[in-house]
């Protein structure tokens, strides 16, 4: 995605963030945006810091959702208020269906991403999260995914599915600036880490960061374009060389 998309968007959100605000201090009740990913969010919350917005909440459906719907509110934020409905998908066991597999099908009826909050699978069942007004024209149009039929319901039972998978990367780094960090986590030699830094193509905590001296600390979120994303689990001690140990889990 270009930098000139992204200004664009931006603008966008903010524009609709504000009228959110402005909707909910005329009326006196909660208003909502849709779905927004990480640095969407956190867009979002600046926004309504600027504009004096004191009390606001993203909320995806449940604690650890990574989408989540951001809601501005007239006094202290109620998830219950969230219009977000969870719609359950079970399907064979056999089939092997994952997580682009269902975006794919419902991207296909023309539903709008802002619409899709988590989608959660596991054998033979999916959960996602959706606006509720969209909630039952998704139940009554889905019945395949793919080539897979499934059956769709309102409502969840049980559990959810565990969250996104990841997988874990241990080894060592000179140190914990990015460019080091880049390096280890695309298997790429410092200098070709600096040039995607430079480039644009790695983002920290959902911002493009063009630094490459920027120190990496636990819990920072790692994207990098053409290998994934990724958060930086844990810094170990130093090595007899000075070297950090480092474990860093990539998204699956």
């Amino acid at each position: 995605m270009g930098a000139s998309k992204h200004s664009t968007e931006d603008q966008q959100l903010e524009a609709r963030v504000l009228d959110a605000i402005r909707l909910m201090e005329r009326r006196r009740n909660p208003c909502f945006v849709g779905f927004l990913d990480e640095r969407q969010a956190v867009l979002a919350q600046t926004v309504a810091q600027r504009f004096g917005c004191a009390f606001f909440l993203g909320w995806g459906g449940y604690k650890e959702a990574e989408r989540t719907v951001f809601g501005v509110f007239p006094e202290e934020p109620d998830a219950e208020a969230f219009p977000i409905q969870p719609i359950t998908l079970r399907f064979r066991k056999q089939d092997t269906l994952t997580h682009r597999d269902f975006l794919g099908s419902l991207m296909a009826l023309g539903i709008k991403r802002e619409v899709l909050g988590d989608i959660l699978v596991e054998e033979g069942r999916c959960v996602l999260f959706v606006l509720s007004e969209m909630a039952s024209y998704i139940v009554s149009q889905v019945e395949k995914v793919g080539r897979v039929g499934v059956k769709c319901l309102l409502g969840m039972e049980g559990k959810l599915p565990a969250g996104r998978k990841v997988e874990p990367k241990e080894g060592v780094v000179a140190s914990s600036r990015l460019d080091c960090v880049v390096a280890f986590a695309a298997n790429e030699s410092r200098s070709i880490a600096v040039k995607m830094i430079q480039g644009g193509l790695v983002s920290v905590n959902h911002e493009v960061c063009t630094n490459v001296s920027y120190t990496i600390k636990e819990e920072d979120k790692l994207s990098i374009r053409g290998w994934g994303r990724g958060i930086i689990a844990q810094f170990g001690s130093p090595t007899r060389k000075g070297r950090l140990h480092i474990l860093l889990n990539k998204y699956c």
